[in-house]
C-alpha cells in the first residue's frame, strides 16, 4: 500500500477543542461512509463528548492496514491529541479495527469501546461468499478476512485487554443471509459471533444490522457504557 492513502484518510468532525474533555472516536463498518454514524455523532456531542465521526475507505485494503492508517491518523487528530481520554464507538468491521489496533499499539488515554454488531468470531456469510469474485469486489480485501475459521482475522487477535460493551441485533431484513448463520442474527452476524473473551458486558436488541448504530436504544446505552462501564442493566434484552 502506498503512502499516500495511508494519509489519505478524511477525518470528519465533530465539537470544539478542549482538554477536560473526554473524545469519542466513530467507526463506521465494511461499505458504509461517516453518514451512517452520524445519528450516533449527534448524540454523543449533545452528551458534551468531542466526537471524531471517521471516514476510511473499508473496501480498499486489509484489516491490518486499515487498522494502521485510520486509528493512527484519528488519534494523531488534534480534537483527539487535546482530550484527557479516548473512547471508540464501532459499528461492524470498525469494531475489528480497533481490536486489530489495540492489539499490536500500547494507548494510555484509551477509555471504554462500545461495539455495535462486531463479527467478533467471523461471520459464515463470509465462509459462504468470500470466494465468489463479487463478494471480492463489493467488499474488497477486508472483507474476506472476517470468516469464522481459526485462521481469520477477527480469531486470531484473542481476548480483548480494554473494557469493552457489545450491542448484538437479533432482528433480520436479508433472509437469505441468515439462511447461512447459525442461531439468532442481524442478517450478518449471529448474536453468538458477536461476544469475545474479555468482554465486560453483552447486549442484545431486536433489531438489524444496518441499523443499530442508528437505533435509539442502542445510542442510549452506548451512552449509558460510556459514562458508567455498564449497559443500563446487566440483564440481555430484545
Amino acid at each position: 500500500m502506498n503512502r499516500a492513502f495511508l494519509f489519505s484518510i478524511f477525518l470528519v468532525t465533530a465539537t470544539a477543542i478542549s482538554s477536560a474533555s473526554e473524545g469519542v472516536i466513530l467507526l463506521h463498518g465494511l461499505c458504509r461512509t461517516h453518514r451512517s454514524m452520524t445519528k450516533m455523532a449527534s448524540a454523543l456531542e449533545a452528551e458534551g463528548y468531542v466526537v471524531l465521526n471517521v471516514d476510511y475507505p473499508s473496501r480498499r485494503a486489509s484489516i491490518e492496514e486499515l487498522a494502521k492508517a485510520t486509528i493512527s491518523g484519528a488519534l494523531m487528530d488534534a480534537r483527539m491529541t487535546n482530550v484527557r481520554k479516548v473512547h471508540f464507538v464501532t459499528h461492524s468491521m470498525g469494531g475489528i479495527l480497533v481490536r486489530q489496533y489495540l492489539k499490536t499499539t500500547k494507548f494510555d488515554r484509551l477509555g471504554r469501546v462500545v461495539m455495535l454488531g462486531p463479527p467478533n468470531k467471523g461471520s459464515e456469510v463470509v465462509d459462504a461468499l468470500g470466494d465468489i469474485k463479487l463478494f471480492d469486489k463489493i467488499n474488497g480485501p477486508a472483507g474476506k478476512q472476517m470468516g469464522t475459521g481459526s485462521d481469520s482475522v477477527p480469531n486470531r487477535l484473542g481476548p480483548v485487554k480494554f473494557e469493552l460493551g457489545v450491542i448484538a441485533g437479533d432482528r433480520s431484513i436479508n433472509w437469505i443471509n441468515s439462511t447461512m448463520i447459525k442461531g439468532p442474527d442481524d442478517g450478518k452476524v449471529s448474536v453468538e459471533r458477536t461476544k469475545v473473551a474479555g468482554m465486560k458486558e453483552h447486549r442484545v436488541l431486536h433489531v438489524t444490522h444496518p441499523y443499530l448504530m442508528r437505533n435509539a436504544d442502542a445510542i442510549r446505552e452506548t451512552i449509558h457504557f460510556l459514562r458508567n462501564g455498564s449497559f443500563s442493566t446487566t440483564k440481555e434484552a430484545k
